[in-house]
């Protein structure tokens, strides 16, 4: 089974609050620069570009951890976006661009919202080299990039933050790729069901098996699937622009062939592209290095690329 023609809706969420590095917040424009919604239309999608969420309502919460920082900027960022991804899914495809990885504790609450109203579970594969399962109360850096993982849970250290609408089953989620995992996190993947295929796993039995494993248990769940992909999904030598590099990760192949997998099981409802900081970027390199990601999870063959002039 594979897509077929999808309106797909662009939401720019400019989301730099979550980490401490300058940058992300220019993202969408750079998604868009990249030719995003040409190479949906040339595939044969109609696009609906939302333009960028702005915020409009920041408070003055805070935390026991002082270590956290930005904390009622994230908080408004998590409410606006899942009152817009929300009201997106009913739509058509969304396709959030971003921004630092916290826009998910957003993106997610308003898709699992949609969800549960639909009566459907909610699946959520995440693609990235960091497992995000920080919660506002354990995170050392204080950048709440790391926690989304926690919140779309509904582990407990978020009690800052509006009670996630349908917390999704552990099994439901998936980490893939990950390979830089600190200890509190190992010991909180411990005790969780989350399914966890590090690059270990992927180095022994490749990546389309245990990706394949997994959609096929959203199909036979008749599940919605959400996909984050976070820009350190990729090896650093193929997507430099990201502030949070870790070496030996997916490289253009590998990525690709994910991406063909999703697409054609049919499954995908809803995209979050994060992380992209084009101030650290080659020429575009990572941001057309995404947008190509985007074709083949709607559509494109590896055999279909054209080549490039030297």
């Amino acid at each position: 089974m594979s897509r077929p023609n999808t309106h797909c809706i662009l939401i720019g969420a400019p989301v730099d609050s979550g980490q401490t590095r300058p940058g992300c917040l220019m993202g969408p424009a750079a998604y868009r620069v990249a030719g995003l919604a040409a190479t949906l239309e040339a595939l044969g999608h109609t696009v609906e570009d939302q333009g960028d969420v702005t915020l409009s309502d920041v408070g003055r919460e805070t935390t026991a951890n002082p270590a956290v920082h930005h904390l009622p900027e994230t908080l408004a960022w998590t409410r606006v976006l899942a009152q817009w991804a929300e009201a997106a899914m009913a739509g058509g495809l969304p396709i959030f661009l971003g921004g630092d990885h916290s826009l998910s504790l957003g993106t997610v609450a308003g898709v699992a919202a949609h969800a549960a109203a639909a009566g459907r579970p909610l699946f959520v594969l995440w693609l990235d080299a960091h497992s995000d399962i920080h919660s506002v109360e354990t995170t050392e850096s204080g950048n709440l990039h790391g926690t989304p993982l926690g919140y779309l849970a509904g582990r407990p250290g978020f009690d800052a933050f509006p009670p996630f609408p349908a917390p999704v089953p552990e099994a439901n989620i998936c980490l893939f790729g990950i390979r830089s995992v600190d200890p509190a996190e190992h010991t909180a993947l411990a005790q969780t069901d989350i399914v966890v295929n590090d690059m270990r796993v992927l180095d022994e039995y490749g990546f389309a098996v245990p990706m394949r494993a997994f959609l096929d248990r959203v199909a036979a769940a008749n599940g919605m699937l959400h996909v984050s992909l976070d820009v350190d999904f990729l090896d650093p030598s193929v997507a430099p622009a990201v502030g949070t590099t870790v070496p030996g990760g997916a490289t253009f192949r590998e990525a690709h062939l994910v991406c063909e997998l999703i697409h054609e099981s049919g499954l995908m409802t809803s995209l979050d592209l994060v992380e992209l900081n084009p101030f650290l970027d080659e020429r575009g390199r990572t941001a057309r290095m995404m947008v190509d990601l985007v074709g083949s999870l709607m559509g494109r063959k590896v055999f279909d690329r054209p080549t490039r002039g030297g």
